[in-house]
C-alpha cells in the first residue's frame, strides 16, 4: 500500500450524462456493498493461542429495490468472536439495471470494537461495463495510516481537500454497518439510535448523524422480533464538491432510515432494512432472510459513542455530485 495522502475524490463509475443516471446510482449501491481486506494476521495468531467460544456468525440477505422496481440483491456475512469481528458484504445488479452497468462488487472490513467499531482493515472493489475502483485502507486505533485507490484519482479543483485531520477518528463504511450497544448495553434501547458516524471511504470524509424514531415488530425469514428505526442524515464534510446538485440533495434529504436488529449472543446490531430517496426514487434495501449461529462471551462494556448504519445512504453521498 502506498501511505501517500488520500485527497481527492473517487473516479466516477459512469459518465455525468442523462443516459447514464441509472449506471451511477448502480455504482452508488454496489460502493456500499463491496470490500476484501485481509484479517489481521496478529489477531488470527492470537485467537489461536487460546480457548475461546466459537464466534457468533450471521449472514443477511437482501434484496435491493428502485421505486419499487427490483435491481439487485446483497449478502451480509459477520463473525463477532470476543471483541474481534469480520465482515463480509457482496452485492450483484440484476435484471435491465445489471444487464446496462454490469454492476457487482464485493467488500470486507475487519477489527476490534467495544463501544465503536476500530477497524483494522478496509478495502473496497466495485466492477461496472465500462469501469472499476478498487480502494485498500490500513488503519490504527481509528487513523488511517495507509491508502491506495486504483486507478488514480482525477484531481477536480472544486473538491474540500481532505487534511490529515479528516481521517483521524474515523470509521469505514462497511464498519459503520457494525452497531454496538451503548449507553446500558441493552440491545433495544433506544439510545443506541441517538449518535454520529464519522465515516471516511478512502477519498471523502462525511459525517451519518442518527437519531430514535420508533421501535417495531418485525418478521423475515429466520428472524422475528422488535427492531430499532434510526432515521438518517448525510453531512458532508471534505473531498466533496459542494456546488453539486446531488451533494445538496443528499444534505437536504429528510427521507433516510435504517432498522437495525440486534444480533443473538453479541451486543452489536446490524441493518435490516436501509431506505433512502434519491433523485430517481427510493432505494430500498431490506433483508430477504436472516440465519445466525453460536453465541460467543463478549467483553468490555458499551459506552456513549458508536457507530452504525446507512451503507446505502454512505454510498450515494460518497458518489453523489460526480
Amino acid at each position: 500500500m502506498s501511505a501517500t495522502p488520500v485527497r481527492r475524490m473517487i473516479k466516477p463509475l459512469t459518465e455525468p450524462s442523462t443516459k447514464h443516471a441509472v449506471g451511477r446510482l448502480a455504482g452508488s449501491l454496489l460502493a456500499v456493498a463491496v470490500l476484501a481486506a485481509p484479517t489481521d494476521a496478529g489477531a488470527r495468531v492470537s485467537r489461536a493461542k487460546r480457548a475461546a467460544p466459537a464466534a457468533a456468525t450471521v449472514a443477511v440477505d437482501y434484496g435491493i429495490n428502485l421505486a419499487g422496481l427490483p435491481i439487485g440483491t446483497a449478502r451480509l456475512a459477520g463473525s463477532f468472536d470476543r471483541d474481534r469481528y469480520m465482515m463480509d458484504v457482496s452485492a450483484v445488479l440484476t435484471g435491465l439495471v445489471g444487464a446496462i452497468t454490469g454492476g457487482k462488487g464485493s467488500a470486507r472490513a475487519s477489527g476490534s470494537f467495544s463501544a465503536a467499531p476500530q477497524p483494522g482493515a478496509f478495502a473496497i472493489a466495485t466492477q461496472t461495463a465500462s469501469s472499476g475502483i478498487a480502494v485498500r485502507m490500513a488503519l490504527a486505533h481509528g487513523n488511517v495510516v495507509q491508502a491506495e485507490i486504483t486507478p488514480p484519482l482525477i484531481d477536480m479543483q472544486d473538491r474540500v481537500p481532505v487534511t490529515p485531520a479528516n481521517k483521524r477518528g474515523i470509521i469505514d463504511p462497511v464498519s459503520a454497518l457494525l452497531m454496538p450497544t451503548q449507553g446500558r448495553g441493552e440491545p433495544l434501547d433506544p439510545e443506541n439510535c441517538n449518535r454520529t458516524l464519522p465515516v471516511f471511504d478512502g477519498a471523502t470524509r462525511f459525517n451519518v448523524v442518527l437519531s430514535y424514531a420508533e421501535t417495531r415488530p418485525v418478521q423475515k425469514p429466520g428472524y422475528a422480533g422488535p427492531v430499532l428505526v434510526c432515521n438518517a442524515r448525510y453531512q458532508a464534510v471534505a473531498g466533496h464538491r459542494p456546488d453539486r446538485p446531488g451533494v445538496k440533495f443528499m444534505e437536504e434529504n429528510r427521507e433516510m432510515s435504517v432498522w437495525l436488529a440486534p444480533v443473538e449472543g453479541t451486543r452489536v446490531l446490524i441493518p435490516l432494512r436501509i431506505s433512502v430517496l434519491t433523485t430517481i426514487g427510493t432505494n430500498i434495501i431490506e433483508a430477504t432472510r436472516w440465519s445466525q449461529s453460536g453465541t460467543p462471551t463478549t467483553t468490555g462494556t458499551a459506552g456513549a459513542a458508536g457507530t452504525g448504519v446507512a451503507g446505502n445512504s454512505v454510498a450515494q453521498a460518497s458518489l453523489a455530485g460526480q
